[in-house]
């Protein structure tokens, strides 16, 4: 069974890091597209970054500069390291792979808050 485990959130200050993790567990992790999307407070969520198979990556505007996502293929692991947070990164952040064309991402975690502080 196919399973994503969001772990890193945490509350911090404007200004600072943090780096969440996401594990992988029950599908070939190496072969999908990874990503990180985040739904801030009463607003729907959104893409942050992805991580195709081969490396190459995906920013959204607001966040560009800031994060950089990464992963461990043989450890089974997706990154996002986050610097420079603002409040407005303030969301519930979720992991998810195997981005199908048409139908989205097959997998998704149960997400793990990040709040930022000024």
């Amino acid at each position: 069974q196919a399973q994503l485990v969001e772990s890193g959130g945490d509350s911090v200050q404007a200004g600072g890091s943090l780096k969440l993790s996401c594990a992988g567990s029950g599908f070939r992790l190496s072969i999908c597209t990874m990503a990180w999307y985040r739904q801030p407070p009463g607003k729907e969520r959104e893409l942050v970054s992805n991580i195709s198979p081969d490396g190459s990556t995906y920013y959204g505007d607001s966040v560009k500069g800031r994060v950089t996502i990464s992963r461990d293929n043989d450890r089974k692991m997706l990154y996002l390291q986050m610097n420079s947070l603002k409040t407005e990164d303030t969301a519930v952040y979720y992991c998810a792979a195997c981005l199908n064309s048409g139908t989205g991402y097959r997998y998704w975690g149960q997400g793990t808050q990040v709040t930022v502080s000024s």
